[in-house]
C-alpha cells in the first residue's frame, strides 16, 4: 500500500467539543442564565386590553360625540357621561400601549376610577332612570355592551397588577425589563 493511501486522522485540537447545532425552525430550550424577557403591559394577553379599550374608545366617543351634536337636550347628563368614558377608555389605551412604569401607575388609577365610574352610574341608572331618558356606556353596569364595561376595569385592574408583581420582581432581581426605557 502506498505511503499517500494511508493517512492518520489530524490530531484533534484541545478545548471545548464543538456543539451541534439544532435544526432549522426547531424549538430551542431558553438559556438558564439570560436574563428573563417579561412581556410589557400592551403584551400578550395586554394586546386583547388594549384591543377592547380601543374599540370601546371609537364607540363610546362616536356615540357621545353625535349625541352631544344631535340630541344634546335630550339627555345632556348621559350623553356627557359617555364622553367621559370616551376620554378614560383613550387614557388607558395609550397608556397600555406607552408601557413603562408611570404609564402602568396611570392606567391603574383611570382603571380603579373606570369601574367606580362604572358602578356609580350603574346603580344610578337603576336606582333613579328619570335622571337617564337615554342610556350612557355605563348604564345598568354597561348592560347595553354585555357588561363588558363592568368586566373591562376589572380585568385591567388585574392585569395592571400582575404587571406590577413582575417589575417589583425584575426591580429585586436587577433583571433588565424590555420597556425600561419607558419609565415615565
Amino acid at each position: 500500500m502506498p505511503e499517500s493511501e494511508h493517512r492518520e486522522p489530524p490530531a484533534a485540537t484541545p478545548g471545548p467539543a464543538p456543539t451541534a447545532r439544532p435544526a432549522v425552525g426547531a424549538p430551542q430550550a431558553p438559556d438558564p442564565a439570560a436574563p428573563q424577557r417579561r412581556r410589557a403591559i400592551g403584551e400578550g394577553p395586554g394586546r386583547m386590553l388594549v384591543l377592547l379599550y380601543g374599540v370601546f374608545t371609537v364607540a363610546a366617543a362616536s356615540r357621545s360625540l353625535y349625541q352631544l351634536i344631535a340630541q344634546y337636550d335630550e339627555a345632556p347628563l348621559a350623553y356627557a357621561l359617555s364622553a367621559v368614558s370616551a376620554a378614560v377608555y383613550a387614557f388607558i389605551t395609550l397608556s397600555l400601549v406607552r408601557g413603562g412604569d408611570g404609564a402602568r401607575r396611570a392606567a391603574l388609577v383611570c382603571c380603579a376610577a373606570e369601574l367606580v365610574g362604572v358602578l356609580v352610574v350603574g346603580t344610578w341608572t337603576l336606582v333613579e332612570p328619570s335622571a337617564f331618558p337615554d342610556e350612557t356606556v355605563w348604564s345598568d353596569y354597561g348592560m347595553g355592551y354585555l357588561f363588558i364595561p363592568i368586566f373591562l376595569p376589572v380585568t385591567g385592574l388585574l392585569w395592571l397588577r400582575r404587571a406590577r408583581r413582575e417589575a417589583t420582581a425584575d426591580a429585586a432581581t436587577g433583571t433588565a425589563t424590555n420597556d425600561a426605557t419607558h419609565d415615565g
